[in-house]
């Protein structure tokens, strides 16, 4: 579901919030090739109130120091690895993972008995309590979707397009079948 961009809404909440005058959030870190797109979010959090000042980094330099957990604040990040739900929780949100900055015991407890799980239908239902648990949390705040140009031509047996609901890309290249001649 699409959010209407309402400052003056954003603004009374943070009132209600116990700040009036809006607060100041530190650093924004970006990858530098969408410094645009941090650019506009820095200047859409200012609209709302909330201060920060953008950092780009080179891409190779976020990610190592996103690794070693050297960033604080607002880190913009996104992952196209390929995977399911439970390898995005084991790298943003499981306890020691390559992007997770802290982690809540509970959540933990329910990572750890999804990783267990050999049954492909209570593994599915822990991971929706985890994503759900992580939403009402708010742990992350989806700020864009990637749009891509994507095409597809005759001689592609499945492109991939809408597979996965909301995934921006056609598929794995691994993934990708020709049809033969």
């Amino acid at each position: 579901m699409m959010h209407a961009f309402d400052p003056g809404k954003a603004r009374r909440l943070l009132t209600e919030a116990g700040f009036p005058n809006g607060f100041d959030a530190g650093d924004y870190y970006c990858d530098a090739s969408y410094a645009n797109l941090g650019e506009a979010v820095v200047n859409y959090l200012k609209a709302a109130g909330i201060r920060t000042q953008l950092r780009p980094l080179e891409r190779a330099a976020l990610i190592a120091q996103n690794r070693d957990k050297k960033l604080k604040n607002i880190i913009q990040t996104a992952s196209g690895a390929a995977g399911n739900a439970a390898t995005r929780i084991d790298a943003f949100v499981a306890a020691g993972g390559t992007f997770t900055y802290g982690s809540y015991p509970d959540l933990e407890g329910l990572v750890q008995e999804q990783a267990g799980e050999v049954d492909p239908k209570k593994r599915e239902a822990i991971l929706h309590r985890i994503q759900q648990m992580i939403h009402d949390r708010a742990m992350f705040a989806p700020i864009w979707e990637l749009a891509f140009l994507n095409g597809h031509g005759p001689r592609v047996a499945e492109s991939g397009l809408t597979l996965i609901p909301g995934h921006p890309y056609s598929s794995p290249y691994e993934d990708l079948r020709l049809k033969t001649k």
